[in-house]
């Protein structure tokens, strides 16, 4: 059974919600080679190119969402969420991406500017 936790949206269409901005500094660490690394402690799941009809999560349209947010993370203390679907990146357009794209957009950026849409937030 699929949980239902998804916008019902379609990309081109409006959607009653409320975009929130949020900015998520990338946090330095060291990897397993002793390389410093930027982490921001979310994963993303959808896409253009994948079919949102196999989504564990029960996304019903191929944006863009967070699908884990790890505790105490940059990503959880600028207040992303796990559903959150993100419209927009430093500016950049994210309804209408691949899912290798959008991870490599926020792979080589430090700062995050994102946009975002939250299910059931429609006001202040």
């Amino acid at each position: 059974m699929k949980a239902k936790m998804a916008f019902q949206h379609q990309a081109g269409t409006a959607m009653e919600c409320l975009s929130i901005p949020i900015t998520l500094h990338k946090e330095t660490v060291m990897d397993d080679m002793g390389r410093e690394v930027l982490k921001c402690g979310f994963k993303i799941g959808g896409g253009i190119d994948q079919d949102f009809r196999k989504s564990p999560q029960g996304y019903t349209d191929n944006g863009i969402y967070v699908t884990e947010v790890h505790d105490g993370s940059p990503a959880a203390k600028a207040g992303l969420r796990m559903h959150d679907k993100i419209l927009q990146c430093n500016g950049y357009d994210f309804t209408m991406v691949t899912h290798k794209k959008a991870v490599d957009y926020i792979k080589k950026h430090p700062i995050l500017n994102l946009l975002v849409a939250r299910k059931g937030v429609t006001s202040t």
